[in-house]
């Protein structure tokens, strides 16, 4: 009877001439793609400027994929550094290997430099970019499809995926861990944007969800798989280590929202001191027509003032001058009279 499942591809390269086009760089390009240009949106949402999460992820990629590749080569050092390895091999990043666990915190430590360089708060900018994180990861995992790894235990499922034989790996149809995580690393992103929407999450919490469902999935996901892994008490080693970031985060989330409740008001100190500025500008311009409209007035005023007194005390002066004029007419004719008078005597 036929099984169904889901085929795996026969080769994760494509040969473009010379050049190798390999299926797992592609799915990590596309997800720091989808990263970026949500984070971006969710950014300017929160008051920020466009383009500054691009900004700061030219710094936190390139930390981050230095450290998922350094706990990838830790934890697994035996594939490297074993009996008849090759170390250089732990250089080939496009054959697969990167631990999320490093590339969040070195990435972090890139991020941390990028946004002291722009002068804006890291926890703000881990929030915007949360679920953009979990899509990535979301997308990055079909890398691992094409490489044919991180599959689970022999199922005879529908959706099983198909595994051909090769290097430490037996032919069959194995549960497709990459897809369940991939599944849940979608359904993170939207809780968190949910959660971000209902409840303000804000100085670092939306981040710290994200991780803490992350850790969720993850543990009972690895839990499932069997390739080869370091165990502590007979339990692989990265669920011991989701056990501990996600406690981590909890705490985390539970004594930021009694020291910080809230969200920022401000994420970009140079956005909203633009915005500031122009405000200042518009109220000083308009105090300073408030000044010149009042000053305008008062220069009427006493203009005005002149006109309005002048007719009232020329006719005054005048009529006292003609007053005077007329007495002195009217003695003038009597001394003329009495001169003849004089002389006849």
């Amino acid at each position: 009877m036929d099984i169904a499942y889901i085929p795996s591809p026969s080769t994760g390269v494509i040969h473009l001439g010379p050049i190798p086009l390999r299926g797992y760089a592609f799915c990590i390009i596309i997800g720091v793609f989808v990263a970026v240009w949500l984070g971006n949106k969710r950014w300017i949402a929160r008051g920020g400027k466009p383009g500054t999460v691009a900004d700061i992820a030219v710094w936190a990629v390139p930390f981050g994929l230095v450290g998922g590749r350094l706990y990838h080569v830790i934890t697994d050092y035996q594939l490297y550094f074993g009996e008849g390895r090759n170390w250089v091999d732990a250089f080939k990043i496009w054959e697969g290997g990167l631990g999320i666990w490093g590339a969040i915190a070195l990435g972090a430590v890139g991020a941390w430099i990028g946004c002291r360089l722009r002068g804006i708060p890291l926890p703000a900018w881990a929030d915007a970019l949360a679920p953009g994180i979990a899509l990535a990861q979301a997308c990055g995992r079909w890398g691992n499809w094409f490489n044919q790894e991180l599959y689970g235990r022999a199922t005879d499922l529908p959706w099983a995926v198909e595994i051909s034989a090769g290097p430490n790996r037996d032919a069959g149809t194995y549960h497709p861990t990459f897809l369940y995580e991939s599944l849940w690393c979608v359904g993170v992103a939207f809780l968190v944007i949910w959660a971000d929407r209902r409840f303000k999450l804000g100085h670092g919490r939306a981040f710290a969800l994200y991780v803490a469902a992350y850790c969720v999935g993850r543990g009972w996901i690895e839990y499932m798989r069997v390739d080869e892994a370091h165990h502590i008490l007979g339990v692989r080693l990265n669920v011991w280590t989701s056990i501990v970031v996600f406690v981590l985060a909890v705490v985390y989330f539970v004594l930021s929202a009694k020291l910080r409740p809230g969200r920022e008001e401000v994420v970009e100190p140079d956005a909203s001191g633009a915005d500031g500025k122009d405000k200042t500008e518009a109220k000083d311009e308009a105090e300073t027509k408030a000044e010149d409209t009042a000053d305008g007035t008062a220069e009427s005023r006493s203009d005005a003032a002149p006109k309005d007194s002048l007719p009232t005390r020329a006719p005054r002066a005048d009529a006292a001058v003609r007053e005077g004029a007329v007495k002195a007419d009217l003695r003038k004719p009597a001394v003329d009279a009495e001169a003849p008078e004089a002389d006849k005597a």
